[in-house]
Parts: structure tokens; C-alpha cells; sequence
């Protein structure tokens, strides 16, 4: 089983989200499932057939949820500095030719979320950040092809 690194955050939303989908949406199923069998006839029953998929759907991301947390492992957010670009920074970037800021935060595969800002440290942008400093110019290898940023900030 792969490890997954989460910071406390990202792992108390997967154990919340995990307790609502056992404790609310599965006794939901199951007295969907209930009721239309009280229905009579399950071979033309398409509520029996519906509530079915959806229990399955359910347990299947349930058991997803277990084994993320299963094998999670808490990252140490005292030991992260802002000496140089790592996991859990938050980096202000200029595209050098556009002279757009941007700010993003990178994480973990698991807790990205481009609304909130949050990049996975898997995205092209963030492995080319990694490892470089404030004033360093860096290039990144994009879908839409070679784009130069200058880091202005980086903060916790």
C-alpha cells in the first residue's frame, strides 16, 4: 500500500467525510432499498435497481476513504521553512513574459483545490517551483508549452 502524506487538515476533512458517508448517507441507502422492495416486484423495480447502484457506489467510496486514511501518514508542518519552495508553501509567482502574479499554495495530491488556491505538488507548475528560492527565475514545462515565473514570495 502507498503512503499518502497529508497535513492534519486535509486529514480530519477524509475522517469527517468518512463518518458522514457511514453514518448518514448508508442508513439513507439502506431505507431506500427498504422501501422499494416493499414495493413488490424487484425485476421491474427501477427504484430497487437505483438504490442498489447507489449503495454500491457508496461502499465502494467508503472503502476508497479507509484505505486513504489507512495509509496516511501526517506531514510536520513545524519543520517546513520558507528558505526555499517546498510542500505546504505559499508561493507568489509572476509569469515573467504576462507579468501576471499568482499566488498558490502546494500540497498534497489529495488536498488539491484550484478554487481555494491549493495546487498538488504533482502539477508542472509546482515541480518546476520545488527547490528554488525568492528572485530565481524558473522555467516550467506546461500542456501550453514553456513558461518562465519569477518567485516573488514564498510564506508559510
Amino acid at each position: 500500500m502507498a503512503i499518502t502524506y497529508m497535513t492534519q487538515e486535509g486529514y480530519d476533512k477524509k475522517m469527517a467525510e468518512l463518518a458522514h458517508l457511514e453514518n448518514v448517507e448508508r442508513p439513507e441507502v439502506v431505507r431506500a432499498i427498504v422501501e422499494a422492495r416493499d414495493k413488490g416486484d424487484l425485476s421491474e423495480n427501477a427504484e430497487y435497481d437505483a438504490a442498489k447502484e447507489r449503495q454500491g457506489m457508496l461502499e465502494a467510496k467508503i472503502a476508497e476513504l479507509k484505505t486513504l486514511i489507512a495509509s496516511a501518514r501526517i506531514i510536520d508542518e513545524s519543520k517546513i521553512t520558507t528558505d526555499e519552495v517546498q510542500l505546504l508553501n505559499k508561493v507568489t509567482i509572476k509569469n515573467v513574459k504576462t507579468k501576471t502574479k499568482m499566488t498558490y499554495t502546494i500540497v498534497t495530491e489529495t488536498e488539491a483545490n484550484l478554487a481555494e488556491g491549493k495546487i498538488s505538488v504533482t502539477t508542472p507548475i509546482a515541480k518546476g517551483l520545488l527547490g528554488h528560492k525568492v528572485g530565481e527565475i524558473v522555467d516550467v514545462q506546461a500542456p501550453a508549452g514553456l513558461l518562465k515565473f519569477e518567485i516573488l514570495k514564498i510564506e508559510l
